[in-house]
């Protein structure tokens, strides 16, 4: 064989190659998660797995949704952490406790959980951002970390009322 024809030979095994394994990759990524549609919101994500499914539905009642069209933040990258706090920078500036909580309830789903408190005479404001992530593949190497993409978000504030007999009343804010 010619030399120019080894060449095409191997040029086009490589490509059939990458196509392959670009296939099977995308087939598995669909696979993981399945897109639905909800009349009172933008399009989200949901687990396949219907036990996490209901854990997250659940949490996701309790929150006023904030749609994604509208955060001006990146909403790719590979710290789920620095995601959520990036999308919710404008509670860095409030004074009182900040608290976050990322949890992995499956190996492709992140769930960051903000709470900013401020406590105002005999009144505890809470306000809670949730933000949950989906894993989509990696960077260029392969020993990279996973990327993640911000598929849900919502917020919930809450006041403690606090009595001088030290009875507490928690309510939503007004």
């Amino acid at each position: 064989m010619s030399a120019k024809f080894k060449l095409l030979f191997c040029l086009i095994l490589t490509t059939l190659a990458t196509v392959g394994t670009a296939i099977y990759i995308w087939q598995r990524e669909q696979s993981t998660s399945v897109a639905t549609k909800h009349p009172n919101q933008n399009q989200f994500f949901t687990v396949s797995n219907p036990r996490t499914n209901l854990t997250v539905e659940a949490e996701r009642k309790k929150y006023k949704i904030i749609p994604i069209d509208e955060i001006d933040a990146v909403r790719q990258g590979t710290d789920p952490k620095a995601l959520a706090l990036d999308v919710f920078d404008e509670i860095e500036a409030r004074k009182g406790q900040r608290q976050i909580e990322v949890d992995y309830p499956e190996p492709d789903l992140a769930l960051v959980t903000i709470t900013q408190t401020q406590k105002v005479d005999k009144l505890q404001k809470a306000i809670k951002y949730r933000v949950e992530m989906t894993s989509f593949g990696r960077t260029l190497l392969v020993n990279s970390p996973p990327m993640w993409q911000i598929i849900w978000a919502g917020s919930q504030r809450q006041c403690t009322h606090i009595y001088a007999n030290h009875r507490t009343e928690v309510k939503p804010c007004n």
